[in-house]
């Protein structure tokens, strides 16, 4: 009666009865399609874009559409899609996840909802496992979708990215997870908008979709960059500081910690240094590293900002006094201080971008999955992904026999039973795959094996090239098979002949996994299309998952009765407690990767805003007023921070002012203390803005329109690619050392958010006062070219170019930098030859 009840109310029925109704629709147009020609059949894909641009849905297309790919699907493949395979289809098309067991033809039915929005033109992803599943399902399909008029991309490592882009101008793109994600990274690396391959993401089916979403999840996507010889130029730069005097080559002020090179230091660091000018655009790291050693010495003080403890540098927190370990203070200021107090520099992190499958996935308009199992998921995939598991019905009733488990006392025991089982069903040639959790138990199996001469195949993640022979044998007679669970994953075992008789595939488990999904996976490798089949899971009371869930009790109850190792408990019960076990498991994982997931939307966010500004500058015609704006914003910030309100007006820093801006935004000179005397901050806010004007419409008068929109753009890429870099370096120190806050009494997800959301400020900010400075102080050069702030791995490397030639005139003596050049032009030293060509 409970059992009836539960079936009454059960919401994957219902959705089944209506998706039965939509199947009997598309097959009632079964004879209408017979009747079309080949021509006829393939022109119906014209006319459905032409209906769809028009304004009709494709839930008003679905049912002619899948009419259409079910009978070019038997003209091109030889294969008729059954009404189950039609109601997967509908699940998939409405976002969902179809949970098809194995053999009831996945790959056929995702064909019909791939076609139907591919009609679109936004372009359809089908994302498999691994490269060589990618590969025979774009092959295979690909016929069909071409039939239909249809283009199809195939999405390989190896390619060029002008042979990406035309994959992904196809209608339908086949690749991994792993290839599509990267892909997503370098395009918001690119330099120039026609550089990037991928288009808006519209609807992506993913196969095996609970391996990619579930079990890969927690795994980030990185791309790193060529470690940098980030160490020398720290000990330079710190070399050099420690050479300068404060007033004459510096100038700190206490309140902002600013410390400014003045016209004295600029000039002391390049003779230093052996170059023209220091605020050339090639000069850039080189500026940056010679800052952050200002910083280092001037305003980061020994037992007070940190301390040395082993032979590392550790923050002290500002405002409680503590350690702060694992904490390293952003922008290369950690190295800079590592360089001055003489220990081990510690590379850069080289993290140029990274992105969890959770976050890519979910950019999509629309995501859809199938897979044998994801019900045990079901509410993961809801929460996480907003999609809903359909158990579709297989086509034939499951004819498998799943037996219960035989619990062991010990390994040993556990060990010798599996090959015993595997020898006798080897010696009347039943096919068995034996399923292993850990590469060490399936050598250890074959080994055992080997002594009992008995044939097999092993068959783990290593050998990909060989899986799918291994697999096409491994349902023949006599053949005995050795996986790892995950292995052979979107490849059927087909019986071979006589094999029916013999009572079908035999699957051994020789442990549970900590998950029932994969669990199932295993059993669903035998009984495929109504096949006959078993399965039978061997345990010990010694397995990790027995040992983690009370199996002592058990296990001395064994003792008790006597039973040894030759003697297992069969038992429902046994194996109730064992899958309890698993859903607690289940439930802990999901936890974590929930948690994951909201660290990572703090970076997703911050991603979000960072790669649309990358995409906003290089899309946009003229970015002046933009960086105008961010010009504006760090006067006002150094004028307010300079001119408190609480403070009297003789107590203001006009001085600081002054240096600021003539050291980074004005030439030396151009402000003085009484251009600002007796005037308000907003006043000065005016006066600084309208001469900084002024020497920027000087700039453009020296270039083409063309040459000085270039130059924003090339100092703009710069500065957001290397100061988010960096940023991303920051967020990963600080959620590494985030958990012992909770020691505190204090949420960690909470104090990383906060935390994450004032670094991302500061960020900006930085990135404001790097632009601004860059674009005001920086001499034009004609030649000028974007530039990668580093090489991330798999991203092709620009072509070196050639040595730059500098002016004949050498710089013997010491020439300051606004005094008139010596070649005689009548032009400034610095806007003449005291530049690069």
């Amino acid at each position: 009666m409970v059992t009836f009840i539960k079936k009454m109310f059960d919401p994957n029925n219902r959705e089944l009865k209506r998706l039965d109704k939509v199947a009997d629709q598309v097959i009632s147009l079964e004879s209408e399609m017979e009747k079309l020609t080949d021509d006829q059949l393939r022109g119906k894909t014209d006319a459905f874009k032409e209906r769809y641009q028009n304004g009709e849905s494709l839930d008003d297309l679905l049912v002619e559409a899948f009419a259409v790919v079910r009978e070019g699907a038997r003209r091109v493949l030889g294969l008729f899609p059954y009404p189950v395979q039609l109601m997967g289809a509908s699940s998939l098309h409405e976002g969902n996840i179809a949970e098809m067991k194995t053999g009831e033809g996945k790959t056929l039915t995702a064909t019909m909802p791939v076609y139907l929005n591919a009609l679109t033109g936004k372009g359809v992803h089908v994302v498999t496992v691994n490269e060589y599943l990618a590969s025979r399902d774009a092959s295979e399909m690909g016929e069909l979708y071409e039939f239909l008029g249809l283009t199809v991309g195939m999405n390989l490592n190896s390619m060029s990215k002008e042979e990406k882009q035309e994959a992904y101008r196809a209608d339908i793109t086949y690749g991994t997870n792993n290839e599509f994600g990267f892909d997503y990274l370098r395009d918001n690396m690119v330099l120039y908008a026609e550089q990037r391959v991928q288009r808006p993401l519209h609807y992506a089916v993913i196969d095996e979709v609970d391996s990619i979403l579930i079990d890969e999840a927690r795994t980030p996507l990185i791309i790193s960059g060529q470690a940098q010889k980030s160490t020398q130029m720290y000990m330079q730069g710190n070399a050099f500081v420690s050479l300068l005097k404060k007033e004459e080559d510096y100038t700190f002020d206490e309140k902002t910690k600013g410390v400014q090179l003045t016209e004295e230091g600029i000039n002391k660091a390049e003779r230093y240094f052996k170059i023209d000018n220091l605020f050339d655009i090639s000069q850039v790291t080189l500026n940056h590293h010679i800052n952050q050693a200002l910083k280092a010495h001037v305003s980061m003080h020994l037992d007070v900002d940190y301390v040395v403890q082993e032979d590392e540098i550790v923050i002290v927190d500002q405002f409680t006094g503590r350690l702060m370990k694992g904490r390293r203070f952003s922008d290369g200021l950690h190295q800079a201080i590592e360089a001055k107090e003489g220990v081990e520099i510690q590379n850069e992190s080289m993290t140029m971008a990274t992105i969890t499958f959770q976050n890519y996935f979910r950019m999509y308009e629309k995501l859809a999955g199938m897979t044998g199992t994801a019900k045990t998921e079901e509410e993961e995939f809801r929460n996480i992904y907003n999609m809903r598991v359909i158990a579709i019905p297989t086509n034939q009733p499951i004819e498998r026999d799943d037996r219960a488990d035989l619990i062991y006392a010990s390994m040993d025991g556990k060990f010798r039973a599996v090959v015993e089982d595997i020898e006798e069903r080897y010696k009347k040639g039943q096919p068995v795959l034996v399923g292993t959790v850990a590469i060490e138990t399936s050598e250890l199996i074959s080994s055992l094996l080997l002594k009992k001469g008995v044939k097999h195949d092993v068959l783990n993640a290593k050998n990909h090239g060989r899986e799918a022979e291994i697999i096409i044998g491994a349902g023949q007679r006599g053949a005995v098979t050795i996986a790892t669970n995950m292995a052979g994953r979107g490849t059927d075992i087909k019986l071979g002949e006589g094999v029916k008789e013999l009572g079908g595939l035999a699957v051994i488990g020789t442990e549970r996994h900590e998950s029932r999904r994969i669990d199932n996976q295993l059993r669903g490798r035998s009984g495929r299309q109504g096949d006959p089949g078993v399965t039978q899971f061997y345990l010990s009371m010694e397995d990790e998952l027995m040992r983690r869930f009370g199996s002592d009790n058990m296990k001395s109850m064994m003792e008790r009765m006597g039973m040894d190792d030759s003697q297992p408990i069969q038992s429902r019960m046994v194996s109730k407690a064992v899958e309890s076990a698993q859903k607690r498991v289940e439930g802990n994982n999901f936890d974590a990767r929930k948690q994951l997931l909201q660290y990572d939307d703090v970076l997703r966010q911050q991603r979000e805003i960072i790669y649309q500004q990358r995409n906003d500058v290089m899309e946009s015609e003229n970015l002046r007023e933009i960086v105008e704006n961010m010009i504006r914003s760090v006067v006002e910030n150094t004028i307010h921070a300079h001119t408190p309100k609480h403070e009297e007006e003789t107590e203001w820093n006009l001085q600081g002012i002054v240096d600021y801006v003539n050291a980074n935004l004005l030439p030396e000179g151009d402000i003085t203390v009484s251009d600002l005397n007796g005037k308000e901050p907003d006043e000065m806010i005016v006066l600084v803005n309208d001469k900084i004007k002024a020497r920027y419409d000087e700039k453009e008068e020296q270039l083409t329109p063309e040459q000085m929109r270039e130059f924003e753009k090339v100092i703009l890429l710069r500065s957001v690619d290397t100061k988010w870099i960096d940023h991303i370096d920051a967020m990963e120190q600080l959620r590494q050392g985030i958990h012992l806050r909770a020691y505190g009494q204090i949420d960690p997800l909470r104090e990383y958010q906060s935390e994450g959301f004032a670094m991302f400020e500061s960020m900006v900010a930085s990135i404001e006062e790097d632009a601004a400075k860059y674009v005001m102080k920086a001499e034009i050069r004609n030649n000028l070219e974007r530039e990668e702030v580093a090489k991330g791995q798999a991203v092709n490397p620009k072509e070196e170019e050639g040595p730059v030639k500098r002016k004949p005139i050498r710089k013997e003596e010491n020439i300051g930098r606004n005094a008139p050049c010596p070649c005689g032009s009548g032009k400034k030293y610095k806007n003449c030859h005291g530049r690069l060509a």
